[in-house]
């Protein structure tokens, strides 16, 4: 059964870093755009990076801009979101998804959640002193 399972969330403190995972199982992630979202408290989900197939196209919400990376490691069939400096407002559950159709997506800006059909179930960031 194909699956998107992100790890790496935690609390931590403001200015700190974390790393997310985003693993696949029972697929390949070589041809496909990931992209990362997230949901705060009573707030909508929002786009925050998302990453072709070949790493070739990158984008970020403003908000993040210069503080998160998203990379990818095809071998380890895996994308990362690194983030950096972060803040209270960044606390949030992230999400990881793909439409699913090769190397669609992450055109020229933040993902957009209805363009992407298949997530993983998050991973909690919270960011507190």
């Amino acid at each position: 059964q194909a699956q998107l399972v992100e790890s790496g969330g935690d609390l931590v403190q403001p200015g700190g870093s974390l790393r997310l995972s985003c693993a696949a199982s029972g697929f390949t992630l070589d041809y496909y755009v990931i992209g990362w979202f997230r949901q705060a408290p009573g707030k909508e989900r929002e786009g925050v990076s998302c990453i072709s197939s070949s790493a070739s196209r990158t984008y970020y919400a403003d908000s993040v801009k210069g503080r998160f990376t998203i990379s990818r490691d095809n071998a380890k069939n895996t994308v990362y979101l690194q983030m950096n400096s972060l803040k209270a407002e960044d606390t949030a559950v992230y999400y990881c998804a793909t439409p699913g159709r090769p190397d669609y997506g992450c055109y020229d800006g933040v993902p957009i959640d209805y363009e992407y059909d298949y997530w993983g179930q998050g991973t909690q960031v919270t960011v507190s002193s």
